[in-house]
């Protein structure tokens, strides 16, 4: 069992599809597209099965106050994302489940608990498009 911490402001600019103009609609868009993925199987960064149990995004800046969908624990952070998500990484790494981090922020790799496996955003946004529809 798997649950996905997801950096959503390195996953929404890792696209460029004008989010710059509506930072806080892209990351309603893309939170929406997480509650898919809760329950599913999904192929791991390394090629392991994922089975993900939990989703959860931090979210910072102007998209600090969107909503929250149903099925994914917005983690809304005071200051800095990159710290809430340490913070956050922390606490669910001392949990039954696996932890999956998605981000490219190498400086915020490094600041993860060990243990945490780490994958990119085009991993999460491969996964996203590839869903039943």
């Amino acid at each position: 069992m798997t649950t996905v911490l997801v950096d959503v402001a390195n996953v929404v600019g890792s696209r460029p599809d004008g989010w710059w103009r509506d930072r806080a609609g892209a990351t309603g868009r893309l939170l929406d597209q997480l509650t898919a993925l809760p329950g599913r199987e999904l192929t791991g960064p390394g090629g392991a099965p994922v089975p993900v149990t939990a989703l959860v995004a931090v979210v910072e800046g102007q998209a600090r106050d969107v909503a929250a969908p149903a099925g994914v624990r917005v983690v809304r952070a005071p200051g800095s994302g990159d710290d809430a998500l340490v913070a956050t990484a922390a606490d669910l790494a001392d949990g039954d489940d696996d932890l999956l981090v998605v981000t490219a922020d190498r400086g915020l790799r490094d600041r993860l608990p060990a243990g945490a496996e780490v994958a990119g955003p085009g991993w999460l946004l491969q996964a996203l498009d590839a869903r039943p529809r």
